[in-house]
């Protein structure tokens, strides 16, 4: 796992044919990644879009105004507000939430079908959201983002119990990304950290940005640019994924 420090947010530049291409990643609690997702929208010029998830319905989609949720195996989800698990003081996510317990047949994209798939109106580049319940048990557990099918980019990594609990010191994170290199008609999210619970939703907070309008990843806003050490060894790893 890489270090608390370097997962509290990352910024990194990944090769590509497209030399200003940039991915960033934040890995947060939920007020700091919020603030941390902002700053990166303004910064490159974007406006963020924020769609607090309240009163919805149960069944086999969740149409919101500018994207539809569906699971990625058609269950049908149960939306309900998620309290922390080991918060103090108790905190509860910003709407609700729906299940996506891990599971499949090994690590990785493996687990995607246990995900669900955001489906956009209009094209986006950026995503961020609240991951509730995560690093209670059953590491390694990794959380991953993909647009458009693309290579899965790791938001989140636990080695051990209870190193994601960041919110009120309870299970409560708060992860995007980002990638400039293009836009991107839909986005998925999963885990692979069997056996636990896995909840996602709250507020989603999403944006279109230019292509190549991130900045270097030394000049990514603060919050973010002093969370950068550390995520260099993840970022070269997915880089050679993606050249490949």
């Amino acid at each position: 796992m890489f270090e608390k420090s370097a997962l509290l947010g990352s910024a990194l530049l990944l090769g590509s044919s497209l030399a200003s291409a940039t991915i960033v990643t934040v890995y947060d609690d939920f007020d700091g990644g919020l603030v941390n997702f902002n700053n990166t929208v303004a910064s490159a010029g974007g406006v963020a879009n924020h769609d607090n998830w309240d009163g919805l319905p149960s069944g086999a989609s969740i149409v919101r105004p500018d994207y539809t949720v569906t699971q990625n195996d058609g269950s049908v989800m149960f939306p309900s507000v998620y309290t922390l698990y080991n918060s103090s003081p108790s905190r509860t996510t910003s709407g609700q939430m729906v299940s996506i317990d891990p599971y499949g047949s090994g690590p990785g994209i493996n687990a995607k079908a246990s995900g669900v798939t955001l489906t956009f109106n209009s094209p986006v580049n950026a995503i961020g959201f609240e991951v509730g319940d995560w690093t209670t048990c059953c590491q390694p557990s990794n959380l991953y983002i993909s647009f458009d099918n693309g290579a899965p980019i790791t938001v989140g990594e636990s080695d051990v119990t209870g190193d994601g609990y960041l919110t009120n010191g309870g299970a409560g994170v708060f992860v995007a990304a980002f990638d400039d290199s293009g836009s991107f008609s839909t986005v998925e999210f999963w885990g692979d950290g069997f056996g636990e619970v896995l909840n996602f939703g709250g507020t989603v907070h999403y944006a279109l940005l230019d292509e190549g309008s991130l900045p270097p990843p030394s000049q990514v806003p603060e919050p973010a640019s002093l969370l950068l050490l550390g995520a260099g060894l993840l970022g070269l790893r997915f880089a050679r994924k993606r050249q490949a």
